[in-house]
């Protein structure tokens, strides 16, 4: 099982209204290789909050991983990553957008948003499961994420 470079679980923050996706993320990556701790947030504001320990995220751990929806309630995944992005604390935190949404204008908009990788969610349960399988396969045993930074 991995871990990341100091033993502890990959940190993965989810951003998803939708309960269903939720429930079939956290059951794929409870299948997956790498040892991890899922976080949900269920709208834009939720998720910023949370990224910028505000409030009830006080405590937070700060992700590793972000798997981003576009289409959220209060504040759209767009906004998110832009903020994201733009914020020297968390831009380096490799942002995943996993999305119903298979529009060119989208997928440009999101990678000129600096996103790291853009993924249309499949309709099919077992291609969803296979596809957040997929990113734990590559983004948590592949790819080196980023050392997190020294805690202030």
């Amino acid at each position: 099982m991995s871990h990341d470079a100091t033993g502890s679980p990959i940190e993965i923050l989810l951003v998803e209204d939708n309960p269903g996706d939720v429930r079939l993320t956290i059951e794929a990556l409870k299948e997956g290789k790498v040892h991890n701790r899922l976080s949900v947030a269920r709208d834009g504001v939720e998720a910023l909050a949370f990224l910028r320990r505000e409030g009830v995220h006080a405590g937070a751990a700060r992700p590793d991983l972000i798997l981003l929806d576009l289409n959220l309630p209060r504040k759209d995944g767009r906004e998110v990553l832009a903020e994201i992005k733009e914020d020297p604390g968390l831009r380096r935190i490799p942002v995943v957008v996993l999305t119903t949404s298979k529009a060119e204008e989208d997928i440009v908009r999101t990678y000129d948003l600096h996103a790291n990788c853009y993924i249309a969610k499949p309709v099919d349960l077992e291609q969803f499961i296979s596809v957040v399988r997929s990113i734990d396969d590559f983004w948590l045993s592949v790819v080196r994420l980023p050392p997190k930074p020294e805690a202030s």
